[in-house]
């Protein structure tokens, strides 16, 4: 079993039915915090993390929510601390993509994407800061609340074909920053993730065969896939108190794929 950093907390995973999220609510609870798990339209997905989690000894509960929506993510912050009594950590994590060629990308690809990557931290987000500075601080840690918030390598790589996705990580990264230094006065840290490629349900076409996976990896120097839990692990760390004196930052997890590999030879 994981050492006990998070031992009486409680965190909220948006998005923590599958892929990442999942990783990352299920890495939270062995490190000793109580879960509540955000899911869209995934209930059994989210029922079976939360089953995983109670096995460990830990409270989980499944709450539906669009994240996108300002009454649906008030309620699912209500019943969330309703359940624990309040919340030291919020993973904001629920995202998706709907690509399309620039040219052709349609209005309601454009809202959809930004509703659910951006708007929905934001609304998130900002609900975590009322909770935090709502209760106080608490003795099982140093800071008021921890925010961690999803984002992707794209926030730094532009992608062709995904100009939504690559414009609301690009809008995390800023907002990030500037809630984080607006909260840091308050002792409520707030930092990003931006995970490479990592190995979920979402993204298999990108590594499910021989000669997929050969091309992936020539974007990945580590010369590997990531996996949820290297996420889960860099999630605990963010939310634990060995990170007490980090905010405003973004870790970029992922084998290199920022560092430009194709540079490596000179270009």
């Amino acid at each position: 079993m994981a050492e006990q950093v998070l031992a009486g907390q409680s965190a909220l995973v948006t998005g923590g039915s599958s892929g990442i999220g999942a990783g990352i609510a299920v890495a939270l609870a062995a490190a000793g915090a109580d879960v509540a798990v955000n899911y869209h339209s995934g209930e059994q997905a989210a029922l079976e993390i939360v089953e995983q989690i109670m096995a460990m000894g830990r409270k989980a509960i499944a709450v539906q929510a669009d994240v996108g929506d300002e009454r649906s993510v008030a309620a699912l912050f209500e019943q969330s601390v309703a359940a624990f009594g309040t919340l030291d950590i919020v993973v904001s994590n629920a995202g998706l993509q709907q690509d399309a060629a620039f040219v052709e990308m349609s209005l309601a690809q454009w809202n959809q994407v930004i509703a659910t990557n951006l708007t929905g931290m934001f609304l998130c987000c900002q609900q975590a800061a009322r909770e935090f500075l709502r209760r106080g601080l608490r003795p099982v840690s140093k800071a008021r609340g921890k925010i961690i918030c999803m984002s992707s390598v794209h926030e730094a790589i532009p992608w062709a074909g995904h100009a939504n996705y690559a414009a609301s990580k690009g809008g995390i990264k800023a907002m990030m920053e500037t809630i984080a230094q607006e909260l840091a006065p308050q002792r409520i840290r707030v930092n990003s993730i931006a995970p490479g490629a990592i190995r979920t349900p979402i993204n298999s076409d990108a590594w499910n065969t021989p000669e997929a996976l050969k091309q992936l990896l020539k974007m990945i120097p580590y010369g590997r896939v990531g996996e949820a839990g290297d996420i889960g692990n860099t999630a605990v760390w963010l939310a634990s108190d060995a990170s007490d004196y980090m905010t405003g930052q973004t870790l970029f997890i992922d084998g290199g794929m920022t560092l430009y590999p194709e540079f490596a030879r000179g270009g």
